[in-house]
């Protein structure tokens, strides 16, 4: 059979001069060039080849399938002989084979079992631009053992929309050869959504608008670009009205490989075709009769959420790559038409290329592969996107947890028996310890139920998220859609003798609890419905769903709501299922803690799981350190006001203070001091004490005195004394409030008679007279009485005359009589 002309063949010989010379190369050629199929024909003669084979990895199950099918026309032989493929679920190849197209995770798998890739001769890696976790990983471990083990292994990066000079630097400086490729020319028409929908209604609305407007005015079959499996099958719905000419068709990548192969053949003649595809459909596939294109301009990307520990398919803006690729699909077999759903000068706000998943996905599939292939420091590999470090490290964390890997990072065999699966690491412990509950069947279920995207949909009326309910209809004999896919997928994870078991659904909740140890959740108490997980967050169950009244569930998908994250599926458990599975992980401890709430110590005797309380009860006898420990704490909660302070213990400590601002040797009796050291002083003083309560009964005085020698007590009233007697006779109290300045504050007419200040502290410190009115209100205040009376008390007796005419002012107040009483003036 000769094929026709592509453009990239007049880059072939280009090609296979470079990969002469070199052993890597980097092939960027645009949409419709047809490197995908042309590529791994042209290099079969190869010299440097061997007779080895052909190794082109493809990201997508369907671009593999067809693009094996291609070239196996090409030779005009069937799918299996020279050109082959591998997917999952789905394998055709033989023993002539020598090209084989495979997708990223069964390629890993080769890689793992084989990191020499004895008997290869060339890589491919087929569309790198889309940047998957799974392919950047095998990348890197290619080109590693590239360097380390097969200089003469040929390695060929290929895109339409790759940026090239990264991917040549890392394959040691490759050489770039382009194809100038021949597209037909495609008309790109924006339509802002308003004006084809409404951009407040459903994207579904306008897409079915736009897609009835295209076919009125253009042509030909048109491809729809929608960003999920559920706006696929609402725009269906919507276009159940279309001329009877037109067909409508389906793809993504979990529809059977007929229903595929049924959306990308050409249409019968007279007839017309309406596909609506997934993001699938950008690259590496031509469906036939295709002229239109209608882009609604969203994709879904995964993206991890450390704190929920999910993997969330999230509904993005496509990048300007994208969005090209997807425009030149009308362009490849004659001239089209391209209508993108939004404005046109929305298209400039469009990120250039689509982030790398490595950025934001769950790194635990990729940790665990790196410790089957040995890598202890994930920085020594040739990375395109090196993986972020904190998220590698939750990874690694969640696969010592699961036994994956010993605490020094090298894999167990438990780890490489996950491997072997090719599921995620929780899944794959879920099967393998399945099997050792002799539950392999219902294991292997869950687990091929928890890999499909859409987790088997459900008739109406039994959407709750029960998974038991899910496992009942795949242990079923039915076998349609999504089920049958489900099935297989089991199929090939059980063991053999997994037919012979008997299965117990009722099991669902327990081995789920082994893959999410994390989320295993209780009721709270006197709620329906709301849980706390074992992993310290909260969720909760639709309301009204049948399960709300379980006390304990497992948790195996749910949203990352700030507080109670929403669960869409799980399964309940028993607290004597959890005792037995997670038996050396339950940690029994006595909890002895202030309650602020309470105002009191609790004493609990617990058993947790993770934050997961399994027991909680009174604890009896509670040891009394660990009261008065607790106490402690209560007391610096409430501070030292809740303390029985009595005012001459007051009155006492600041005059300790006073003392030390003399002479800091004296004890420090502050709050800071005091707070600091409560244990020392005020602990032995709380035996019997547990609430706030009790603290009026602890002898505050003694705790507080025994900070202050015995020699240094017997010093306090001299050098501080609490009053001082007056020329009226009156004891009038010092204020010691401002340790810097003691305060006296009196009568003026009790002071007749005085000239010397009083002083304290050792005579060192004069007292701050407050001299007062009759009716006790500040006239004057003086360090130095002397003063006062020679210089001041002059115009202070004017005007207290004159408002307290019948009290006694002498002329001369230092030999009049002091008097503590109001005395009428002399006649």
């Amino acid at each position: 059979m000769i094929p026709e002309s592509l453009p990239v063949d007049e880059a072939l010989p280009r090609l296979q001069q470079v990969l002469t010379a070199h052993n890597a190369a980097v092939l960027v050629a645009p949409p419709g060039a047809g490197k995908t199929t042309r590529v791994p024909l042209a290099l079969l003669d190869a010299p440097w080849l061997g007779g080895r084979k052909i190794v082109m990895q493809e990201p997508r199950r369907l671009a593999a399938r067809a693009a094996a099918r291609r070239m196996a026309a090409t030779l005009g032989e069937a799918v299996g002989e020279t050109v082959g493929y591998r997917v999952r679920l789905d394998t055709k190849v033989g023993p002539r084979t020598r090209i084989e197209v495979v997708t990223d995770g069964l390629f890993l798998r080769m890689l793992q079992d084989d990191p020499s890739l004895e008997g290869i001769g060339c890589v491919i890696f087929d569309e790198l631009h889309e940047r998957g976790l799974e392919t950047d990983l095998s990348f890197a471990l290619v080109r590693e053992s590239q360097m380390a083990l097969r200089e003469e292994l040929r390695v060929i990066a290929m895109s339409a929309t790759l940026d090239p000079g990264p991917v040549s630097e890392r394959l040691g400086g490759a050489p770039l050869v382009e194809s100038a490729g021949r597209m037909f020319p495609v008309e790109t028409r924006y339509l802002d959504r308003e004006a084809s929908g409404g951009m407040g209604g459903r994207i579904e609305d306008t897409v079915a608008n736009a897609v009835r407007r295209a076919l009125g005015e253009e042509s030909g079959s048109a491809l729809v670009f929608l960003p999920g499996v559920g706006e696929i099958r609402r725009v269906a719905e919507r276009l159940g009205n279309l001329d009877s000419n037109v067909d409508v068709a389906p793809l993504y990548g979990d529809l059977s490989p007929a229903e595929q192969d049924r959306a990308i053949s050409p249409s019968p003649a007279g007839r017309r075709k309406v596909v609506l595809a997934t993001s699938i459909a950008e690259t590496s596939l031509t469906i036939e009769g295709v002229r239109i294109v209608i882009d609604a301009g969203q994709m879904r990307l995964p993206r991890f959420s450390p704190r929920s520990g999910m993997t969330r398919l999230e509904t993005v803006r496509v990048s300007q790559a994208s969005a090209d690729q997807r425009r030149g699909r009308a362009g490849r077999l004659e001239p089209g038409v391209c209508y993108r759903l939004w404005p046109e000068e929305a298209q400039r706000g469009l990120q250039p290329f689509t982030p790398p998943e490595i950025l934001d996905a769950d790194l635990a599939p990729l940790a665990l592969e790196l410790a089957a292939w040995g890598v202890g420091d994930a920085g020594t590999l040739p990375w395109l996107t090196p993986p972020p470090a904190a998220a590698l490290a939750t990874a690694r964390a969640l696969l010592l947890d699961l036994g994956a890997i010993e605490p020094g990072g090298a894999i167990t065999p438990h780890g490489r028996a996950m491997v072997r699966l090719g599921q995620h690491p929780r899944l794959a412990h879920l099967v393998l310890k399945g099997r050792d509950l002799g539950q392999g069947r219902v294991a292997a279920l869950l687990a091929a139920i928890l890999s499909e995207r859409d987790f088997l949909r459900l008739p109406p009326g039994q959407r709750d998220v029960d998974l038991r309910h899910r496992v009942d209809i795949a242990l079923s004999g039915k076998r349609d859609g999504a089920l049958r896919l489900i099935q297989e997928a089991a199929r090939r994870l059980m063991p053999r003798d997994a037919r012979d078991e008997t299965p117990d659904v009722a099991m669902t909740g327990t081995l789920l609890a082994l893959a999410y140890p994390d989320r295993i959740g209780r009721r709270r108490a006197g709620t329906a419905g709301r849980y706390l997980l074992s992993g310290g967050r909260g969720a909760a169950l639709p309301e009204g769903d049948p399960m709300a009244s379980e006390e304990f569930l497992v948790v195996a998908d749910l949203d990352g709501s700030t507080q109670d994250s929403r669960i869409f599926l799980a399964a309940p458990i028993t607290s004597a299922e959890i005792e037995e599975l997670y038996a050396e992980r339950i940690v029994a401890e006595q909890i002895v803690q202030w309650s602020a709430r309470d105002g009191a110590v609790l004493a609990r005797q617990r058993r947790r799981l993770g934050a997961l309380l399994l027991e909680d009860k009174p604890l009896a006898r509670p040891d009394p350190e660990q009261v008065r420990a607790a106490m402690l704490d209560g007391v610096r909660q409430l501070g030292l006001a809740a303390l029985p302070w009595s005012d001459e213990l007051t009155r006492w400590r600041e005059r300790i203070a006073f003392l030390r601002a003399l002479d800091e040797t004296w004890p420090d009796l502050s709050d800071a001091a005091l707070l600091g050291t409560l244990d020392q002083w005020l602990g032995p003083f709380l035996d019997g004490v547990s609430r706030r309560d009790h603290l009026g009964r602890v002898d505050l005085s003694s705790a507080l005195r025994a900070l202050v020698p015995w020699e240094r007590q017997r010093q306090v009233d001299s050098l501080a004394p609490t009053h001082v007697e007056v020329p009226s006779g009156s004891r009038v109290p010092i204020d010691y409030g401002n340790p810097a300045e003691p305060t006296l504050s009196v009568r003026l007419q009790e002071m007749f008679g005085l000239t010397d200040t009083p002083r304290v502290g050792g005579s060192r410190v004069p007292v701050t007279l407050h001299l007062l009115s009759p009716a006790r209100r500040p006239v004057q205040v003086t360090r130095d009485l002397a003063s006062f009376w020679s210089s001041g008390y002059r115009a202070v007796k004017a005007e207290l005359k004159g408002r307290y005419p019948r009290h006694y002012w002498p002329d001369d107040p230092l030999v009049a009589e002091p008097t503590a009483r109001v005395r009428p003036r002399p006649r």
